[in-house]
């Protein structure tokens, strides 16, 4: 009888053991081997377990599927101090393996690539104020909404400016950005031109401009209120000079509550209408947001370490990456939510990753027989 690997197994093939290897640091560890350590907290977070004792009693009744992944008897104080002193650099290694691999399987490849960012406060509790004063997090993402993947992450304390870690990530030369008031800087909006990049971003009222001049706005475009190319301020400061010399474009939108935006851009040339699109697809980063802390549910973490919390999150996003991955080679239909869902309760099954992907219709036609009589005449 051929070997059918756990849902959870074939899930974990999207991993490059290469990759993985590569990124990891150090002497082989035993006992719980950096792969295993992998391995337990993806699972943890596909079992949405809330604390150690969950997950080491969810590995030691799987104990046999997990062998086929290479991973023996977990222990509770081995995980725990795992995740306070091993380094984050294969799970981030990992996760940028697995966003590749969308890359090349989404339809979406061959497109001009869009790029949001953003960040999202994580309420981690009390037993993290010795490194986050509030208690909180915040996961910053640079999000790709056409293919539906991360591409940059940074895990901080919650206080840390948004802009501070925006600065750090690489940027995507030719890539078009979009993001909120959250990353206001000059100089941050001049290093994405430098780099032939396009950015929408809003301007803050108070923000001195002087008009170049309008353009006309179309009349069907019912939405758009005002197009200008305008000046900013040539100084930031008596003693500093404004980095961004070039002109930027205002466009003013009235979006679906009545409140008028004022959007600006450093692209001259594309109509307004466009425009105003590119900054309406920043919401598909806070649905992404959404989804990870409902269905992954960064609430319960393992540990209350700075490493710890950020593993679990990693975790967190390596787990997303690997059901995106199983919607896109399966040519699934179902939603995200959908998938999460049946992988989530049927992780540790043995059965075929492809039937799970594509359940039968809730509710089958039944096709109703007929009982036929033969009725015979003396």
């Amino acid at each position: 009888m051929r070997f059918q690997p756990t849902v959870f197994g074939q899930l974990m093939q999207a991993v490059s053991r290469t990759v993985f290897r590569a990124a990891v640091t150090g002497r082989a560890k035993w006992g719980l081997t950096d792969w295993g350590h992998l391995v337990a907290l993806v699972a943890a977070q596909l079992g949405a377990v809330q604390s150690l004792r969950d997950l080491v009693r969810l590995l030691e009744h799987n104990r046999a599927a997990l062998a086929h992944l290479g991973v023996a008897k977990v222990r509770r104080a081995t995980l725990a101090d795992a995740n306070a002193t091993r380094s984050p650099a294969p799970f981030e290694a990992v996760a940028a393996q697995l966003s590749a691999t969308i890359r090349r399987l989404a339809p979406g490849l061959g497109r001009e690539a869009l790029r949001l960012i953003d960040a999202t406060r994580i309420h981690a509790g009390k037993t993290v104020r010795h490194w986050a004063l509030d208690g909180a997090v915040k996961l910053h993402v640079v999000f790709d909404p056409l293919t539906r993947r991360t591409t940059c992450f940074a895990v901080t304390p919650a206080r840390i400016n948004d802009i501070t870690v925006a600065k750090a990530l690489p940027i995507e030369p030719g890539a078009t950005y979009v993001f909120d008031l959250g990353y206001y800087a000059f100089a941050f909006w001049a290093s994405l031109a430098e780099a032939g990049c396009r950015f929408v971003t809003r301007l803050k009222s108070n923000t001195p401009v002087q008009v170049i001049r309008t353009c006309p706005v179309p009349q069907d475009a019912c939405d758009i209120l005002e197009d200008r190319i305008v000046r900013l301020p040539e100084r930031l400061t008596s003693t500093r000079r404004n980095p961004y010399a070039a002109s930027v474009r205002l466009v003013t939108v009235r979006i679906s509550t009545g409140r008028l935006l004022t959007l600006v851009t450093n692209d001259i040339d594309a109509p307004a209408t466009e425009i105003a699109e590119l900054y309406k697809a920043r919401w598909e980063i806070e649905l992404f947001f959404k989804w990870i802390k409902q269905n992954l549910r960064l609430k319960h973490f393992l540990g209350s370490s700075r490493n710890a919390i950020t593993l679990q999150i990693l975790a967190a996003l390596i787990a997303f990456l690997l059901v995106r991955i199983a919607q896109l080679r399966n040519q699934s239909s179902l939603a995200a939510q959908a998938a999460y869902r049946l992988i989530s309760t049927t992780f540790f099954h043995r059965r075929p990753l492809f039937s799970l992907m594509h359940p039968p219709p809730e509710h089958e036609p039944i096709q109703a027989q007929q009982l036929a009589l033969a009725i015979h005449h003396a």
